[in-house]
């Protein structure tokens, strides 16, 4: 039997959130089964957990998460043995793959296979049937103290910042100009890429770069509540630094941001106000010692090809060595390149995010996921790893259902949290211009004589300016709309006496702004009411559905798959 310590190293924090679900496909695995075998796993399924078991071992799991689950379920039982992996596996109905099938194959083996399977479980998160009105979520938001803000790209693009995957995206410009002879628009932050051709990156780095903006009504309203000591952690994917801008002291960089940047040869690290004349003027720039000391060895492979006979012959045998380390090591690209301290693919987020979910899903009791289309990973897992029963309520222009939030305020963000802040009788701070943007975040500067870095006021030329950054729809202006029957967690905020049907040339309801009504969702067409009304809303041009397909109020009972005895082919 294999000790508990020996699986302890096995189990950490980073395996909650960075665990590909999607590599592994059961119901193949069970279809590819021989009878004879197939029934004998039945067998042995029916003969372990009961349905009773294996509903406490599910809620465990969804509240616990699952590096806490499989700490305990694999600690040492009362009669000092540990639990067997297959035997909850089977419980879940998963059928380990092949190389692992054998019944005499040991936890320690199976225990990779059974993080990826227990991570799709609880991406099967339900939603509470207890909130999903309007009042629900100005409830909550006015009780909770302990407030995860999980913002993206949508709280930035009032700022003048692009996001990177709508329609009017950062990708699909970069795939309409077509000036690249990208693959995929992605490659712009693809590591591998960078590192051949860091100059593509610089040619375009400083549309995204944050100079000179202001942050949002969104930025400062996550200010307002960690004012309000509600905000228990700003998870951020965004890159352009506003949270830290706007104040907000509690804010966590998932993607990494341009307030540094790193030598990618000797990992040196500068303040990103180093780099900003090479971005504004799109250049690469590279770092100085390690330029110097490549300058120097391609000095040295010259005066050794000016050797006679065989010390030539071995000079440039050791030469070309040398060349193909240096490749190798740098993808092809020249070293000594600095990039900004921004996670492209292919680079693993700080252990920092780990740690902080780690510790935060112990604490948090409301979860607010605002201005993102929850597509890139690990980030976009937060919302399946933090307890299924804290609260989720999601603020975007367009709905997903490849997650399962409890409320969905769909509309613009900004007009949103202005609205909901004043529901509660709470005032949004008032902008603060940053003259000189993200250098000022910097804790050392390389121009700028004063040797504090942060300009001539000490914080970056702060000053209350008069320019407006305003909402889209005020709280007098605007009002919600509710959906019905499987739709009644969404609501909608639009500028009163809007009708998106008078956009259309007929009078077909199939479309309702721009969107289409999901399948299973009746059809009808609203009518004006005094406070809320009531009107189906439509689905995500921009969602993806989830990895096994289920509807957005299928039940879920995990016991369902489960494996049962079937016919013999004849």
């Amino acid at each position: 039997m294999t000790s508990t310590s020996s699986l302890a190293p096995e189990i950490i924090p980073a395996e909650t959130y960075q665990i590909d679900s999607d590599e592994y496909d059961s119901d193949q695995e069970r279809d590819d089964l021989e009878d004879e075998e197939y029934d004998q796993i039945v067998i042995e399924a029916e003969n372990g957990y009961s349905e009773e078991e294996m509903k406490r071992f599910t809620k465990q799991l969804k509240e616990c998460g699952l590096v806490n689950f499989l700490r305990d379920y694999l600690g040492p039982g009362q009669e000092g043995e540990m639990r067997s992996l297959r035997k909850l596996l089977l419980g879940f109905g998963i059928i380990p793959p092949n190389p692992l099938r054998n019944i005499s194959t040991p936890n320690l083996l199976l225990l990779p296979f059974a993080k990826i399977a227990l991570s799709r479980i609880l991406r099967r998160r339900e939603r509470l049937s207890n909130v999903s009105t309007l009042e629900d979520a100005l409830r909550l938001i006015r009780d909770s103290k302990k407030i995860i803000i999980l913002s993206g790209a949508g709280i930035s693009t009032s700022c003048g910042i692009p996001d990177f995957r709508s329609s009017t995206g950062l990708y699909s410009k970069l795939q309409e100009e077509g000036k690249y002879n990208l693959d995929d628009p992605q490659q712009m932050f693809d590591i591998h890429y960078f590192k051949e051709n860091p100059q593509v990156f610089y040619s375009f780095a400083k549309q995204i770069y944050p100079s000179n903006f202001i942050p949002s009504p969104c930025h400062r309203w996550i200010k307002m509540l960690e004012d309000k000591g509600k905000l228990l952690r700003n998870y951020t994917q965004n890159i352009d630094t506003l949270e830290s801008l706007a104040g907000v002291e509690k804010v966590l960089q998932c993607h990494g941001s341009f307030k540094t940047a790193s030598c990618l040869r000797c990992k040196t690290r500068v303040p990103g106000q180093t780099i900003e004349p090479h971005i504004m003027s799109q250049q690469v720039p590279y770092c100085g010692s390690c330029r110097t000391k490549r300058d120097e060895e391609i000095n040295r492979k010259k005066e050794m090809k000016k050797g006679k006979g065989k010390a030539k012959a071995k000079a440039q045998w050791d030469d070309n060595d040398d060349d193909d380390s240096e490749e190798d090591e740098w993808g092809g690209g020249e070293p000594g390149i600095i990039k900004p301290d921004i996670t492209f693919f292919g680079q693993a987020l700080d252990s920092e995010f780990d740690q902080c979910l780690f510790q935060d899903r112990e604490e948090v009791d409301l979860l607010v996921i605002i201005g993102t289309s929850l597509k890139v990973a690990p980030v976009s897992e937060v919302l399946t790893h933090i307890p299924h029963s804290v609260p989720q309520i999601y603020i975007n222009l367009t709905p997903v259902y490849h997650v399962q939030p409890d409320i969905c305020l769909l509309g613009d963000a900004d007009s949103i949290v202005n609205d909901l802040s004043s529901q509660l009788g709470w005032d949004i701070p008032p902008p603060i211009a940053i003259t000189n943007g993200i250098s000022n975040l910097s804790s050392t500067s390389t121009s700028d004589p004063d040797s504090s870095g942060h300009g001539k006021n000490g914080r970056g030329d702060e000053a209350r300016i008069p320019i407006p950054v305003g909402v889209s729809i005020s709280p007098e202006e605007g009002e919600w709309m509710s959906g019905q029957g499987e739709a009644s967690h969404i609501h909608l905020f639009r500028k009163k006496g809007y009708d998106p049907m008078d956009q259309t040339e007929s009078n077909d309801s199939s479309q309702i702004s721009s969107t289409s009504t999901p399948s299973g969702l009746k059809q009808e067409k609203y009518q004006s009411q005094s406070n809320i009304d009531k009107v189906d809303i439509g689905d995500a041009h921009d969602g993806y559905e989830s990895d096994n397909d289920d509807s957005p109020n299928e039940s879920d009972n995990d016991n369902d798959d489960r494996p049962v005895k079937r016919s013999r082919a004849e």
